[in-house]
């Protein structure tokens, strides 16, 4: 546990495992948006154990299952910010789950691209 790291300090979780927890982004982008979060503070995916991906993504796929009779949504982004370049603020890894919605935007095609606006479309 990190002293003053959000993420280290669980509350409001939904379910959990023995290594990762998911709860409410407190900032969604979009209604159901969850975030999976290991228990073990550490920056970014890339320094993750075998274990801990298996914990990641045994709640990712029971993500999609609670958002699918939650939310019924119509697709899903899972991201990961790795490091401030790619726009990370908490420095504890969090992978987000946002769940899509037909016309939740005007043009959705480029998806995660959109990360760089000007490369969202591509030929």
């Amino acid at each position: 546990m990190e002293q003053g790291c959000v993420f280290c300090m669980r509350s409001d979780f939904i379910l959990e495992n023995h290594l990762a927890y998911l709860k409410y982004d407190k900032h969604p982008v979009n209604k159901g948006h969850l975030l999976i979060i290991p228990k073990r503070h550490y920056p970014d995916f890339f320094q993750s154990t075998k274990e801990e991906i298996e914990a990641l993504l045994d709640l990712l796929f029971k993500a999609k299952i609670y958002l699918d009779n939650t939310y019924k949504p119509d697709g899903y982004n899972i991201g990961l910010n790795c490091g401030t370049a790619a726009g990370q603020t908490v420095m504890h890894l969090h992978i987000h789950v946002i769940p899509r919605y037909q016309g939740d935007t005007k043009n959705p095609i480029g998806g995660v691209r959109g990360a760089i606006p000007l490369k969202m479309k591509y030929p």
